[in-house]
């Protein structure tokens, strides 16, 4: 494990840091953002700023989600976060489902978030706080939070196995407009490689695009000019909204879903450690539940420090045993049922296609079920 070494904290402070959060993202600064809230203090370690390019990212949030957020006044604007009132999901030989808003009584099913202005509504909450520290280097504390994301050093520092399935496939993100007005319905075609198409509704005519495509296929994607690109996002969408056109450049990734051996533990000198968010796990992003679990992690961790006996440190091992235990249970279900969709549409060897596209029409004629699946998805369960 890297040096964890004294450092000059806030000088405006009397007491040094009772949490070291490594790793400035979403789910980093917002457990900052509660811990401080219930009046712990908190050094968060920001790394230098990586050189500046577009960010096409755009994330799914429940209402869970949306209720943590506000509660830090990390909410963007409501020109960044625009209301899913429906989902519609398509099979590859004529299956769908619908999820409808209305018909759950809510006000949308998630929000797509501009990633870009979530980010900075929460930089801003964080700058405003007292009882954070941002720091350029970890410092001592009783208990040490690893949000450093899949690629953290700190995790293989301290030995954490990260147990990683790798799928055959490449998302590919980025932002295009549509000819047709999308009315708030985020859109998603699965097809029988085991693709995944989906725009999901912005401002006006935008939509975010995250195409889960098949390793080998996606440099041939990205290498298209933005004319040749246009026409494969028409052919993949079944030209549901008209022509696509693309608005920005396009970022890829590998596809995984993976899950620490250990979320918390030791450090040679006594204090404890903890993992959240994509550091302790990473699932398939077709259900859009990943930055909705690791905000998960970041309530259930701030929930047990906030409740625990006066007399237990905030690195307590009961309190970091029954955070792991709750969390874990919750991102093993939600991992195994994103891993079994993508499975079963992997496979297209009869008669699996007509099967699967006869379940999902059966599915979505099943009321209780559908609706228990979608408060599960809205974090209302």
């Amino acid at each position: 494990m890297g040096a964890i070494v004294p450092h000059s904290y806030n000088a405006a402070m009397a007491l040094p840091p009772e949490v070291c959060i490594r790793g400035a993202g979403i789910v980093g600064r917002a457990l900052a953002l509660l811990l401080a809230r219930e009046r712990v203090r908190v050094a968060l370690v920001a790394p230098a700023a990586a050189p500046e390019r577009q960010d096409v990212r755009a994330y799914a949030l429940n209402a869970a989600s949306r209720t943590l957020l506000e509660s830090l006044r990390g909410w963007p604007e409501a020109a960044h976060a625009t209301p899913v009132r429906e989902m519609l999901v398509y099979g590859d030989e004529g299956g769908r489902v619908q999820f409808n808003a209305a018909r759950q009584k809510v006000e949308a099913l998630a929000w797509i978030v501009d990633v870009p202005a979530l980010e900075q509504q929460l930089a801003d909450a964080v700058r405003f706080q007292s009882r954070i520290e941002v720091v350029a280097q970890p410092v001592a504390a009783p208990l040490t939070v690893v949000c450093e994301g899949r690629i953290s050093a700190t995790r293989e520092q301290l030995g954490v196995r990260y147990e990683v399935t790798r799928y055959p496939q490449h998302a590919i993100a980025a932002r295009v407009v549509a000819d047709e007005p999308h009315d708030g319905a985020a859109r998603q075609w699965f097809n029988d490689r085991g693709e995944v198409f989906a725009l999901l509704p912005m401002a006006g005519k935008q939509l975010a695009l995250v195409w889960s495509v098949d390793q080998l296929r996606a440099p041939e994607l990205l290498a298209l000019d933005a004319d040749a690109f246009n026409h494969a996002l028409h052919e993949a969408s079944h030209g549901a909204l008209g022509g696509l056109r693309l608005t920005s450049e396009r970022a890829a990734w590998p596809l995984q879903r993976a899950i620490a051996d250990r979320w918390t533990g030791r450090l040679p000198d006594g204090n404890a450690w903890a993992l959240a968010g994509d550091a302790a796990h990473t699932v398939h992003p077709l259900a859009g539940q990943g930055l909705n679990l690791g905000l998960a992690d970041a309530a259930a961790l701030a929930g047990v420090i906030r409740d625990r006996d006066y007399w237990r440190s905030v690195g307590d091992a009961r309190l970091l045993r029954r955070y792991e235990r709750a969390r874990r249970a919750d991102v093993l279900s939600m991992s195994l049922a994103t891993d079994s969709l993508q499975q079963l549409f992997a496979h297209s060897a009869d008669p699996l296609p007509a099967l699967r596209n006869w379940g999902m029409r059966g599915f979505d004629r099943t009321r209780l079920i559908k609706n228990w699946v979608a408060k599960q998805a809205m974090g209302l369960s």
